[in-house]
């Protein structure tokens, strides 16, 4: 009995004692580094029970290992006999539990967690957070988007904890996150040393279309284009670089934005000031075209002071042409002072006053009843356009074509480019218009197919045609027509067929019309006229005398 009470109690002994000391599996447990051979560690974990770890498992990444014999280290127990009858253990399973534990609570408490890159993937790389393996995205690496993280793998440095899910064994870190808030507080401590006119150093960081960032200091203010000299800066890489240091000066903060913006023209004299001291109204410069646009050219006068010719001041004949056909970028043209507004900060230039006014230059070297030539330009409804020294246009109207021929018909006579010869009748500076006439010319020749011929005088016509209302006649290549009632004294010889082409005939000027290019002439007239003269000088109405005695005795005589 005894024997076998001493049995029982051994076997509930040795129950207890493997209840209590033998460790479970998948727990983490404490062991001594009893050897290191072949790049492993042999470690001890108690209970009669030894395993081998990786010696790497000790190392921090991009590190080596600094284990030393009868060190004492925490491994994770995954079985407690193997194939081999070791203990399969971890170091860094153990490392991972511990991590978890620890990143835990730092995520619970919104806490950064130190760790370094060690890994590129794809859309970002992994780092080492003491143990457990997290995800930093592209996004996340800094507040700017990094070209080349190679200086900063193997580095510790703080993260924060954006996500964790320990079942799934994922962690998302950021590092931006880290520098945002460190750069808030740089940015509210400079900010707060800053004020609105202050005057500052600064080192371009960044250039882009519209202006370009200035580092203050741990703060970045906003140089805007338009702010960095009086000219106009098409690029702000037209002054500045990158790296370079610049004096501005601090325009505006925004307390709740703590976005700056900065000026460099502002240190600068204002040339604005002196503007209607140096460019007085009526005054002429030179200038250089800085930009076109349709509806004008930009000149620039002098560093930061620019004019607008409005497309409509720029030439004097050239009407409804693109700004870009008249001048080009970059030239040097001399301008006129039209109108300065200062409170808007523009100045109206005009390009076509610095020349003159090409019709009052017509006027003066083309007095009224000046006879020129050019070449038809354009025809239209109304009548045709000649063009004219100074690169203008003159009009001749339907009405100014022919004296023979409406104008309707005349006009089909003339095309494009053929070359007429026309007479002034007038120009209007004002309205730019120049009144041309064409059939004025024939009242050149008219006056001298007539002269010396006054009215009252007897001319001989030639007869150049017959009709019911008389007869056409030609005088020196003048046209003119006598009436029924002016072809004889007595009725009963007005009949027009009496007379036949080519019969030549005297009669009376009646009246000479140069504006009309008329001859006015009477047969008539000239009987009357004969007859007074023959009363005259050989007798008289109440003499006794029969008129057929009197007009006898005058043809005897002229005979």
């Amino acid at each position: 009995m005894c024997a076998k009470a001493t049995m029982e109690e051994f076997e509930a002994l040795l129950n207890e004692s493997l209840d209590i000391d033998t460790p479970n599996e998948g727990s983490v447990v404490k062991g001594r580094v009893i050897a290191i051979e072949a790049g492993q560690a042999i470690i001890d974990v108690g209970y009669k029970m030894e395993g081998r770890v990786d010696l790497k498992e000790f190392a921090n990444p991009g590190e080596d290992s600094k284990l030393a014999v009868g060190d004492e280290v925490e491994v994770y127990l995954d079985r407690v006999e193997n194939a081999r009858g070791e203990a399969s253990i971890s170091r860094e399973k153990a490392r991972r539990e511990e991590a978890w534990d620890r990143l835990e609570k730092a995520y619970a408490d919104e806490e950064r967690v130190e760790g370094a890159i060690f890994g590129r993937v794809k859309g970002g790389f992994t780092v080492d957070l003491g143990g457990a393996v997290a995800f930093l995205p592209g996004s996340q690496v800094d507040v700017r988007p990094v070209r080349d993280a190679g200086p900063l793998m193997g580095l510790k440095q703080p993260f924060q904890i954006l996500k964790m899910d320990r079942r799934r064994g994922n962690i998302v870190v950021s590092r931006r996150a880290i520098l945002e808030e460190s750069r808030a507080e740089q940015r509210a401590e400079v900010i707060a040393n800053l004020t609105e006119g202050q005057t500052v150093d600064g080192v371009v960081k960044n250039i882009t279309e519209y202006g370009a960032f200035v580092d203050l200091g741990g703060v970045d203010g906003l140089l805007h284009v338009t702010d960095m000299a009086w000219r106009r800066v098409n690029h702000p890489s037209e002054i500045l670089s990158i790296g370079e240091t610049v004096k501005v000066q601090v325009i505006k903060i925004n307390k709740d934005s703590h976005r700056i913006s900065l000026g460099m023209k502002q240190l600068q004299d204002d040339p604005w000031d002196t503007v209607t001291q140096k460019f007085p109204l009526g005054s002429v410069h030179n200038g250089r075209v800085t930009n076109i646009t349709d509806y004008g050219a930009f000149v620039e006068l002098e560093a930061g002071v620019e004019g607008l010719v409005h497309v409509s001041e720029m030439s004097w004949t050239k009407k409804n042409v693109h700004p870009g056909k008249i001048v080009s970028t970059s030239q040097e043209v001399d301008v006129m002072v039209l109108e300065i507004d200062e409170a808007k900060r523009r100045v109206s230039l005009g390009l076509k006053q610095t020349m003159r006014n090409p019709w009052e230059v017509f006027a003066e070297t083309h007095p009224s009843g000046t006879v020129i030539e050019g070449e038809v330009k354009n025809i239209t409804e109304f009548g045709l356009f000649v063009g004219l020294e100074g690169d203008i246009d003159g009009m001749v109207h339907l009405s100014d074509i022919s004296w023979d021929t409406r104008g309707e018909d005349a006009i089909q006579d003339f095309r494009k480019g053929d070359m007429v010869k026309a007479v002034v009748q007038d120009v209007d500076v004002e309205k730019e218009r120049i009144s041309l006439s064409i059939k004025a010319l024939e009242n050149e020749h008219m006056a001298e197919a007539v002269d010396g011929v006054k009215r009252g005088s007897i001319v001989t016509v030639e007869v150049s045609a017959i009709e019911d209302g008389g007869i056409e006649v030609e005088y020196n290549g003048v046209k003119s027509f006598i009436r029924r009632s002016d072809l004889a004294r007595d009725r009963q010889d007005q009949r027009p067929e009496r007379f036949q082409v080519g019969d030549k005939v005297d009669a009376r000027v009646t009246n000479i019309d140069t504006k009309t290019r008329r001859l006015g002439l009477s047969i008539k007239a000239r009987e009357i006229a004969e007859e007074k003269e023959a009363i005259d000088q050989y007798g008289s109405s109440d003499s006794g005398a029969s008129l057929g005695d009197i007009l006898g005795a005058a043809l005897n005589r002229n005979n």
